[in-house]
């Protein structure tokens, strides 16, 4: 059986339930992180600071959360997955309420690094049971509903975060999101089974050894870093340069152009799920990320534009960028065994933040403001941001040589190990 066979069976409506219930986590966790893109014109106007000083208070998150997410690769796998989500997911609530009550910039980014800490070891447990209940043959389809938080986020999530930061200011967005986390936490205790994860006899050092020696979990951490970089240097300053380069306001305009992407994105997902599990996942994320490279070279250097321009490119955007995350993020899953999963996708999530924070900087340093209010260097941003895309496609073709199986669909006679007892 390839390591990728190994799963714990759920009943057909528990499994539905559980992976709605992570999807809703995955959801606030996605948010949380994205809220602060569209506030960047309003955070940086509050607080008086620069597009650079902002990208370092977005950035603040995701290295939190790298860090968080190494030392987490030592001991998740010591720990059920339920109870270590649960605990995690606490301390992520309450980290944005904090974000919420910040009376300064440096407030803000202390309440964000925890945010960050405690949201990256969130994120990657969601990833590692979707491992654990899932079979290989329907992953995909299971790891687009997780990744289907993004377009919920952009849909749901973000114009109602910009008319209530519209309203009520910046901090109304955090306390939202605080409160759905809580919704949440009470939601996962319910519904999410207790599977038997925890390995037995756990040597921290020698697991994280293990982990980090095999060739094949290298090559999929290559993957999962080069993944986020590309969008990671592209979207902090979307919303900025919706507004200040194409013109829109942030009060309709962008709150809008987000949703119409986001529910753009929302739809393909599905489609994305059905194509992840019937075709070579190496060659949908190549085509994806040829898709991607070229809606970027437009989206860099769109000009004063109509709402309706602005919304499509919004909408070709998001579906080809965050598509992508389905098919490599599944080969990343198939990558590695059951007893590695927690501290694997730990040290995955933790690296693919620490991407994002790094490429968050590093657009700092390529866009500025000119005299005229205008953001300059994005075009040259986007161009570096290609490099991106196509390394990814180099890293995944490397993955799937060295570990076929990650990339074919999964063959219908796996056999799961022993179904899970969980209460009715």
């Amino acid at each position: 059986m390839p390591i990728s066979g190994q799963h714990h069976a759920l009943p057909p409506g528990r499994e539905r339930a559980t992976l709605l219930t992570l999807g809703a986590v995955q959801f606030t966790h996605v948010l949380d992180f994205m809220i602060m893109m569209p506030l960047g014109a309003q955070l940086m106007r509050s607080f008086g600071i620069s597009p650079a000083q902002f990208t370092r208070l977005v950035a603040c998150y995701g290295l939190a959360a790298a860090l968080s997410g190494f030392v987490g690769g030592f001991y998740m796998d010591r720990f059920d997955r339920k109870r270590a989500l649960l605990v995690l997911y606490t301390g992520f609530g309450l980290a944005t309420l904090a974000c919420g009550l910040a009376p300064t910039e440096h407030w803000l980014m202390a309440a964000r690094l925890a945010a960050g800490a405690f949201g990256g070891l969130a994120g990657s447990m969601v990833s590692a049971m979707v491992g654990d209940i899932i079979p290989p043959v329907r992953r995909g389809r299971a790891m687009s509903y997780v990744m289907g938080a993004f377009p919920m986020a952009s849909v749901l999530g973000v114009p109602v975060g910009l008319v209530l930061a519209g309203k009520y200011g910046w901090h109304a967005p955090f306390f939202l999101l605080g409160s759905c986390a809580a919704a949440n936490l009470l939601l996962a205790s319910i519904v999410l089974p207790h599977l038997p994860t925890a390995v037995a006899d756990h040597n921290p050092g020698r697991q994280m050894r293990e982990i980090l020696s095999h060739g094949i979990h290298l090559r999929a951490f290559a993957l999962g870093a080069v993944l986020v970089m590309a969008g990671g240097l592209l979207v902090p300053f979307i919303a900025p340069s919706f507004i200040v380069n194409v013109g829109l306001d942030e009060k309709f305009q962008l709150p809008l152009t987000y949703a119409i992407g986001g529910l753009a994105s929302m739809l393909s997902m599905p489609v994305l799920g059905w194509l992840c599990d019937h075709m070579d996942r190496f060659k949908l994320l190549a085509w994806l990320s040829a898709a991607a490279i070229v809606v970027v070279l437009f989206l860099v250097r769109l000009g004063p534009s109509s709402l309706g321009v602005a919304a499509l490119m919004m909408a070709l955007f998001m579906v080809t960028m965050s598509g992508r995350f389905t098919p490599a993020m599944t080969m990343i899953t198939n990558a590695v065994e059951a007893r590695y999963r927690g501290g694997f996708m730990s040290v995955n999530a933790a690296l693919q933040q620490a991407a994002s924070g790094c490429a968050n900087v590093i657009a700092g340093f390529f866009v500025t403001s000119d005299s005229a209010g205008h953001l300059a260097g994005y075009p040259l941003l986007g161009t570096v941001s290609v490099g991106f895309f196509v390394l990814t496609v180099v890293c995944a073709a490397r993955l799937r040589s060295a570990a076929p199986h990650v990339s074919t669909p999964g063959k219908k006679d796996v056999v799961p190990l022993t179904p899970v007892e969980v209460p009715a």
